[in-house]
C-alpha cells in the first residue's frame, strides 16, 4: 500500500518539519509515504466571494492532477466525519481489502477545498471542529496514520 499525502502550501515552521521527518521515517515500516506540496494562491485581504472561488478552483486544479484514478482519496473538511482512533486504523485496513493500493490524503489551503474535490473524496474526513493552520493539521495527520499502522500491529503505542 502507498499513501500519498497532499497539501496545499509550503511548510515553513522547522519543529514541525522535524515532527513530520520523524513520523514520515516511522511509517516507512509499514508503507511508502509520498507527501506533495503544491503552491498556495495568495489571498487578497477582504477577498470578494468570487476571488475566493477562483482561488480554490486554480488550487483544486494542481489537486486533481496529483490523484490517480484508482485512488482512494480521503479530503479533510470541518464537515467530514469524525472517528476514533481504532476505527481509523480499521478504515485504512478495509480500504487495502478492498482493492485500493493507493490512498490520498488532501489537506486543502487557508480557504479550505474546492468541492470538486470533495465530490471526488471517496470520504471527507474532520478533525473537529476546530480550525487548525494546515501545517499543524500535516503533522497530526501523519502522526494519526502512523498510529493506525501501530493499532493494526497490536502495539502498546496506542494505549
Amino acid at each position: 500500500m502507498k499513501i500519498k499525502l497532499i497539501t496545499v502550501g509550503k511548510l515553513k515552521e522547522k519543529y514541525l518539519k522535524e515532527g513530520i521527518a520523524e513520523y514520515s521515517k516511522r511509517l516507512g515500516r509499514f508503507t511508502k509515504l509520498d507527501m506533495i506540496e503544491l503552491p498556495d494562491e495568495k489571498t487578497p485581504d477582504k477577498a470578494s466571494q468570487a476571488e475566493n472561488e477562483q482561488i480554490l478552483k486554480k488550487e483544486a486544479d494542481r489537486i486533481m492532477s496529483k490523484i490517480g484514478e484508482r485512488d482512494f482519496v480521503i479530503a479533510l473538511a470541518i464537515e467530514g466525519k469524525q472517528f476514533p482512533s481504532e476505527e481509523f486504523s480499521q478504515r485504512i485496513s478495509d480500504i487495502a481489502v478492498n482493492g485500493y493500493s493507493d490512498i490520498t490524503f488532501i489537506i486543502g489551503g487557508s480557504l479550505g477545498l474546492d468541492s470538486c474535490i470533495k465530490k471526488r473524496a471517496n470520504l471527507l474526513m474532520s478533525f473537529g471542529q476546530l480550525t487548525l493552520p494546515h501545517q499543524l493539521m500535516k503533522l497530526v495527520l501523519i502522526e494519526q496514520i502512523y498510529r493506525a499502522f501501530m493499532i493494526q500491529q497490536g502495539s502498546p503505542y496506542h494505549k
